[in-house]
Parts: C-alpha cells; sequence; structure tokens
C-alpha cells in the first residue's frame, strides 16, 4: 500500500512538473486588440491553414510577440506587415498581393474550374456520340447484307 501510494506521489510530481505556466492576461488591452486585428490576417507558418491568432504553435507565439513588440515601437500596421513580409515572404500573409509571383496562387483554382468544366464538357460530347446510332449508306446496307447472306447459306 505504501508503495502504491509512494508511486502515486512520483507520478502527480511528473505531471505537474510537465504542466505549461498559464498564459499572462494582457498588459495592455489596446495593444492586445490591436494584435489579434493583425494577427487574423496573418498565416501561421508551422500550421499553415490557421491564423496567427488562432495557432498555439511555439512559433506563432514568438511571432505574436515580435508583434506586440512592434505595435509597443509606435509601428503602423502597415509597417508590421511590410516587416513579416521581408522576413518570411508572401506566405506570411492570408490575402497576398496580386503580383506576377502570386498569379498560380490567385488564378490557378480559376484555371483548374476551367479545365475541369471543359473536361467534362468532352466527356458528355463523346459519351453522347457513342448513344447514337450510325446511319449505314446504302453501300454499306448491301455490304452488311451480303456477310448475312453468305453466314445463313449452308456450305
Amino acid at each position: 500500500m505504501k508503495f502504491l501510494f509512494a508511486l502515486f506521489l512520483a507520478l502527480q510530481c511528473a505531471v505537474s512538473a510537465q504542466a505549461a505556466d498559464a498564459t499572462p492576461l494582457a498588459e495592455d488591452p489596446v495593444v492586445e486588440q490591436r494584435l489579434i486585428l493583425i494577427a487574423e490576417e496573418l498565416r501561421c507558418l508551422v500550421c499553415q491553414n490557421e491564423s496567427l491568432a488562432g495557432s498555439r504553435s511555439d512559433l506563432a507565439n514568438d511571432l505574436r510577440r515580435e508583434v506586440r513588440t512592434l505595435i509597443k515601437a509606435n509601428k503602423t500596421d502597415a509597417e508590421i506587415r511590410e516587416y513579416l513580409v521581408s522576413r518570411y515572404g508572401d506566405f506570411v500573409l492570408y490575402r497576398p498581393p496580386v503580383k506576377p509571383t502570386t498569379w498560380l496562387l490567385w488564378f490557378g483554382p480559376l484555371l483548374l474550374l476551367i479545365g475541369a468544366i471543359w473536361m467534362l464538357i468532352n466527356i458528355i460530347k463523346r459519351a453522347q456520340k457513342q448513344k447514337d446510332p450510325q446511319v449505314l449508306d446504302d453501300a454499306q446496307r448491301a455490304k452488311v447484307h451480303a456477310l448475312l447472306q453468305e453466314t445463313d447459306s449452308p456450305k
């Protein structure tokens, strides 16, 4: 029984050592509100499908801390975005600018949709052509009739 109690205490200490520290409350609510607005427009570089505001990765925490220090340094939202784009590229933005390097990103889905519609139309046309009975001209009918006569006649 003492062994089980000692084991329980050891496990309790190990679990409490692994517990993460609670996130401190915002020092300045205005800074935090602005941070949230900026971070919602930025992509987490680790998660890639989450905004910087919603991600809980270590890199996202570091980027939020960096944005917070830039806000406190009286940088404008545009300056903060420019800084992050210069450091991480257009990928960090959820809405990257339309320029030659991002054309595929912006127009690629439209091109894929047009290609899929074109393929669907071609498939439907081929299927309709196969359904239509072919009309034989007189020469072809005579040839078919002769072939049928040959198979029907005894040898």
